[in-house]
């Protein structure tokens, strides 16, 4: 088994007025040819947006976008006509496929604090499209979800075009998860808040973790 551990504070960094990002991989102006992604997992940010600002028009291709959104609320508009707003908790896909062309806002009175996920996509020229949904925590702790999911076996999940999958737990104290992973596979870990304690596996595996707050591993 290979343990990698990534801590908060050597992820890469971008900041405005109004975007604080921390890159777990190389993207923008922050390059690591170390950090170049997990297999089909190409960007993992981590995006505090200020209180009436956002991301204007810009175009995607090719690409599976994942939105997790962990506090507030962002609202989007695309140029297939599609609209919609995702609060906490709740996560939006984008399958740019042959080309889209968005806009992401946070309309709310507050920051918006959200993952946005890219995972490179089975093949190119998939048609573009765009979903939201919600994925409700009560009644679900302990239990892994799948969120977003390119794999047999996750009806529930929204569809991405990709050999991956995005889970999402929450563990209350004492409470533990085991997810065994298919001989060749690999896993990115984010530790939202918390103390966890990874347990080796029979298979090789490569985790990373995310510090945030007082989480610990």
């Amino acid at each position: 088994m290979t343990l990698s551990i990534q801590g908060f504070e050597r992820l890469g960094r971008f900041q405005n007025d109004w975007l604080d990002s921390r890159f777990h991989f190389s993207f923008a102006g922050y390059h690591d040819p170390a950090r170049m992604g997990v297999g089909p997992l190409r960007v993992w940010n981590d995006d505090r947006i200020a209180a009436g600002r956002g991301f204007d028009r810009h175009p995607h291709r090719d690409m599976e976008i994942i939105t997790y959104v962990r506090s507030g609320a962002i609202s989007h508009r695309d140029n297939l006509g599609n609209e919609g707003r995702t609060q906490a908790g709740h996560v939006q896909i984008m399958s740019a496929g042959t080309g889209i062309v968005h806009a992401e806002y946070n309309l709310e009175g507050e920051p918006a604090d959200i993952f946005q996920i890219w995972i490179t996509p089975d093949k190119t020229g998939h048609p573009p499209r765009w979903d939201t949904r919600q994925f409700p925590k009560a009644g679900r702790a302990g239990e892994l979800v799948a969120l977003a999911s390119g794999r047999p076996g996750h009806a529930a999940a929204l569809p991405i075009h990709a050999d991956a999958t995005l889970f999402g737990a929450t563990l209350l104290a004492g409470q533990s998860i085991v997810h065994t992973l298919d001989h060749g596979r690999r896993a990115y870990l984010v530790i939202v808040a918390g103390d966890v304690h990874p347990r080796a596996c029979s298979y090789r595996v490569e985790w990373a973790s995310l510090y945030l707050g007082d989480s610990h591993i």
